[in-house]
């Protein structure tokens, strides 16, 4: 059994895939036990080509082909089920790793013994500036309750820290269904996935070693469209809001969760401004507030009253109770 398994899914990635493979081959000894599973998402350039003559000099390479795109949230799954190894991570296909870093994850999560270990990582922009970005967690390199990652209400936290690929996971996991994507999501992929490992999971840990190069603000990226499928935003708080309703403590997480519910809305009620389809916008308005229908009534007083003025006129037309929230908020 690999000690590995190293999931990359990507659609036209050709420019990009010589400096993700160079990356590869820097990983050391840990490379001969890693099985790397790439998902070819339906690619329309070079990236066959690419990954036929790259694959072929690593030891342990595997192509899953999909003629029409599956999108990454199916692509993932089928990774996970083809994995072999006794630890799984993720990596797309536009981004690379940093020397050692696959070895620096199985050494942590072997040492700690914890079901997942999560990490910082190097935002890289279109200009070649470089940012690290910190995972939310001031604790480093101890076991921790992963219900820990949730809270505070009002701070950034580990489930405002998505990334699949920032981290490396015990395959047991995936036998208990928690690194499973919500199937067909094309967007927001990530956000119900990190609340149900975060909820689901018995023990993690977050180390200091962001050997991950993430590529923000490519053109060909989801999060620079604006159509339908961003709408799944919506999906997948709902999948959030029963994952919560589902929980022996549901009380201690819902306003954490109803936050970042009016965050998300906050930003995509600008994504949708006035310049988008008409018909786009009405869909958008009538999915946002059945999401925000089942929303317990206190909750929604109690994060909506400590908003930013802004963020309230934003939301407020998609919220149960107006009148109430009006009348207590201002």
């Amino acid at each position: 059994m690999p000690a590995l398994s190293l999931i990359i899914p990507a659609k036209d990635a050709a420019p990009y895939l010589p400096t993700m493979f160079a990356s590869l081959h820097r990983q050391g000894p840990v490379l001969e036990t890693t099985q790397i599973i790439f998902i070819d998402d339906g690619s329309a350039d070079a990236t066959p080509q690419l990954l036929a003559e790259h694959g072929a000099r690593l030891p342990h390479f595997e192509v899953i082909r999909n003629e029409t795109a599956r999108g990454l949230a199916n692509g993932r799954n089928q990774g996970i089920a083809a994995a072999r190894g006794r630890y799984i991570a993720f990596l797309d296909g536009d981004d690379w790793l940093a020397p050692g870093h696959l070895s620096a994850m199985v050494e942590a999560i072997e040492g700690l013994g914890v079901d997942f270990v999560r990490t910082d990582h190097v935002q890289v922009e279109a200009s070649g500036k470089r940012v690290l970005r910190r995972a939310p967690m001031a604790v480093r390199d101890a076991v921790l309750d992963p219900r820990l990652g949730i809270l505070p209400v009002h701070d950034s936290t580990m489930v405002d820290y998505p990334f699949a690929w920032a981290g490396i996971f015990d395959a047991r996991l995936a036998e208990r269904g928690l690194l499973q994507f919500p199937a067909d999501f094309m967007t927001a992929e990530d956000r119900s996935w990190i609340w149900g490992l975060h909820l689901g999971a018995d023990s993690f840990a977050v180390v200091d070693s962001p050997g991950i190069r993430y590529r923000r603000g490519l053109p060909s990226s989801l999060s620079q469209v604006v159509d339908a499928r961003q709408l799944q935003f919506c999906d997948a708080f709902a999948a959030i809001f029963a994952l919560v309703t589902a929980d022996a403590q549901a009380e201690r997480f819902w306003a954490k969760a109803a936050r970042n519910w009016l965050a998300i809305l906050h930003h995509q009620t600008q994504r949708f401004a006035a310049g988008s389809p008409v018909a786009l916008r009405r869909e958008f308005a009538r999915r946002a507030r059945a999401v925000s229908a089942p929303l317990p009534p206190a909750t929604v007083h109690e994060v909506f009253a400590a908003a930013p003025r802004k963020r309230q006129a934003a939301v407020l037309p998609f919220l149960p109770e107006r009148r109430a929230l009006l009348a207590r908020s201002f």
